[in-house]
């Protein structure tokens, strides 16, 4: 199979993902903040498109919906618990659907926490993961609809997804992200290098996803909260380590939000 997976940023940080069966001239995209972005990819690259993906709800992920229904005929599938606030759904779908596009089959995983119906996309055979705003580079969504709880165990779902597993997220915030794991976990080796790898990336203009999950679970502090060596590292910042894994979760993503690092 020839398929490429092509950045395409937007707005202020945002991306929007193009995926492409080259052979077949066609494409299907994921969250088009900005159809314009994402027309102008597409006459590049002479591809057309065959569907649209949403992970949520937020403008800043289907505001170029409707352009590009009108403009390709693509159908729009997005989660079913938000087809009330996505506009001309196709196609809501649900935890364990599976959608096709050419010869890949992309598996639907509802991870609720960020908005109250968001769903994250794993394609296995070209090994990635759309994830919208449930899962950063070295951070989370904040908790807006869901609960802190709810997030976590999005997440956990995510992590049980093979090692080898690339993740596109929704925003280049790897570099926002870095001071506050730092902070937390300074003498981790593979964070160190994470750090500087990213600034390195983006001091070239460059993006820092995708990402293994691998490394993630390596560096990422909203993935570890379960690992007792971590809640030692916790507990010396003065969080709630007595708490369950999902309480103490939420205590760290309460952290993040009034981090000023």
């Amino acid at each position: 199979m020839g398929f490429s997976i092509d950045l395409l940023p937007a707005k202020a940080d945002n991306y929007i993902y193009l995926v492409s069966d080259v052979a077949l001239g066609l494409a299907m995209v994921v969250d088009p903040s900005d159809a314009n972005i994402v027309e102008e990819a597409l006459y590049k690259k002479d591809l057309q498109l065959a569907l649209i993906l949403n992970t949520h709800h937020h403008s800043d992920h289907i505001a170029g919906n409707n352009k590009l229904q009108r403009d390709y005929g693509a159908p729009i599938i997005g989660p079913a618990k938000e087809k009330t606030m996505i506009e001309n759904l196709s196609r809501g779908v649900e935890d364990g659907d599976v959608i096709t596009f050419s010869d890949l089959r992309g598996h639907v995983i509802e991870t609720p926490g960020h908005t109250s119906g968001s769903i994250s996309y794993y394609f296995p055979d070209i090994k990635a993961l759309f994830c919208g705003d449930t899962l950063f580079s070295l951070g989370c969504g904040r908790v807006f609809e869901g609960t802190a709880a709810q997030l976590w165990y999005s997440l956990l779902k995510l992590r049980a997804l093979p090692d080898d597993t690339q993740i596109y997220a929704g925003h280049e915030y790897t570099a926002h992200n870095m001071p506050f794991a730092l902070m937390l976990d300074s003498e981790n080796a593979v964070l160190r290098d994470r750090a500087n790898e990213v600034l390195r990336l983006r001091e070239k203009g460059l993006p820092t996803l995708p990402v293994s999950l691998a490394k993630e679970k390596a560096t990422n502090p909203f993935l570890r909260v379960d690992e007792p060596a971590f809640q030692k590292i916790l507990a010396g910042a003065g969080l709630p380590t007595d708490a369950d894994a999902a309480a103490l979760f939420g205590a760290l993503r309460m952290a993040k939000d009034r981090f000023k690092g």
